[in-house]
């Protein structure tokens, strides 16, 4: 290791890459990222509801939300021919509800509106939280 007066033995530092890399193939999640059982999210100071485990202690994650009006595909070359005053054609009609996403996820659909003379948006048709839940798992 750089910094480090111990010799860098490059067997062992192989064979630690290879249990990484191995525990990361078997694993369903993203990598580098390991799931928590949901009885972990369960406050063992506070009793179980009937409906699952107490999301009180993950409330205050904080996460992105985003809208996105709509999504294209185009070449590399197309993509450094834009210059101001350039126009994309997106996938969505004009008066097509935006999607609403929190870390990527499809959580709704909205219009555009403004409020103070800011942005926002009106939800017109919220995924239920069991959905919802669902497509995180």
């Amino acid at each position: 290791m750089a910094g480090s007066d111990k010799p860098v033995d490059d067997q062992a530092l192989a064979d630690e890459w290879a249990a990484a890399l191995a525990e990361q193939e078997t694993s369903d999640a993203e990598p580098g990222v390991r799931a928590a059982p949901l009885e972990r999210l369960r406050d063992d100071a506070a009793p179980m509801s009937g409906d699952g485990p107490n999301l009180d202690v993950i409330l205050d994650i904080p996460v992105t939300l985003s809208m996105e009006v709509g999504s294209t595909n185009i070449s590399i070359r197309n993509l450094l021919q834009l210059n101001q005053g350039s126009v994309i054609e997106l996938d969505r009609l004009a008066g097509e509800p935006l999607d609403v996403l929190v870390n990527g996820t499809l959580i709704a659909h909205g219009e555009v509106v403004v409020v103070n003379e800011k942005f926002g948006i009106r939800l017109t048709d919220v995924i239920s939280p069991a959905e919802r839940i669902k497509k995180l798992g």
